[in-house]
């Protein structure tokens, strides 16, 4: 049952994001991301949810909650729509840490990081 929770809200994070478009005057940057997985499923993130490795999430030092970016890694050009759930990333180089679930996406699961570009979209 909790499988068919989180695919249908991927879904609808992924039809959200067909009909948003980035935002002119959104927050822009690129930088490198890394990815946070099992160790913290479960824990509790700054904004209060349960952390879960499999939805398409990410933390991000000043975004606010509920805030969706679209992710590019800059390498193969792959993108993710993430909703920013959480606080970090705390390594000083870095500008966002994704749920697992959306490294995987963008192809970085290898690397543990990756260079990005994260751009907020309109809501």
């Amino acid at each position: 049952m909790r499988l068919i929770l989180i695919a249908i809200a991927s879904l609808l994070l992924s039809a959200c994001a067909s009909h948003s478009q980035i935002d002119p005057n959104g927050y822009r940057a690129e930088g490198q991301a890394s990815y946070y997985g099992a160790r913290h499923h479960g824990n509790k993130t700054a904004s209060g949810e349960r952390f879960d490795q499999h939805a398409l999430t990410a933390a991000h030092r000043s975004l606010p909650f509920g805030s969706l970016v679209k992710v590019t890694n800059l390498r193969n050009d792959k993108s993710v729509v993430v909703r920013i759930n959480d606080r970090g990333p705390y390594a000083r180089k870095r500008i966002i840490d994704l749920s697992k679930k959306a490294a995987e996406q963008l192809g970085m699961l290898s690397d543990g990081i990756a260079p990005v570009r994260v751009q907020q979209l309109t809501q």
